[in-house]
């Protein structure tokens, strides 16, 4: 089984910004695996189907963002599964807009939802698929640019896109493995 957790925040006022870009991947691969997120537990929404005859769970953790790890520890308390077989699809505003990166394990770098993940379950060794939400502007406060939404339509689409891509890096890691995944990801324009 893999777990795969998509970070953001409920609300409506935070759906489609740019902190929320693992539930935007998430609501993609629901779409195009058929998996509806109809199970409310362990402070996430949760949807279970297969990718190549492997099960999975796309998790939507209902806490905020900077509470993430306690849904993420008690899926992996109560699946028992590999850390190996967890991924965290979260922003990273250090990646321009669009671009993903993929990688095996690592620190939280400056998010407080990778934060919080990491401190309760007292490791970091599972795959995260960053997607960049571009860094902020001169004059803006970090927590206003990542809780906005996107300004031009181009932006949208570039996001999109990313979105789009980063499912079928999802889809890749499950069926052929993380290093075929990281390829998948890690060279993409």
């Amino acid at each position: 089984m893999h777990i795969i957790i998509g970070l953001g925040n409920p609300g409506k006022e935070y759906h489609r910004t740019r902190h929320n870009v693992g539930f935007d991947v998430i609501d993609v691969l629901s779409e195009k695996l058929n998996i509806q997120l109809t199970k409310n537990a362990m402070h996430g929404l949760i949807g279970e189907g297969y990718i190549g005859g492997e099960k999975v769970l796309l998790v939507k953790p209902q806490t905020f963002m900077n509470l993430s790890g306690q849904c993420v520890t008690e899926l992996v308390n109560w699946y028992k599964v590999d850390m190996s077989d967890v991924m965290v699809i979260f922003d990273d505003i250090d990646l321009p807009l669009g671009k993903l990166r993929l990688r095996k394990d690592g620190s939280a770098g400056t998010h407080n939802g990778m934060r919080s993940i990491i401190g309760l379950l007292g490791r970091q060794d599972f795959p995260r698929l960053r997607v960049g939400v571009g860094k902020k502007p001169e004059g803006w406060e970090l927590a206003n640019w990542v809780l906005s939404h996107y300004q031009t339509e181009e932006d949208r689409k570039v996001q999109f896109e990313a979105f789009l891509r980063a499912a079928d890096t999802v889809t890749d890691w499950v069926k052929n493995g993380m290093d075929s995944a990281m390829r998948t990801a890690n060279t993409q324009k």
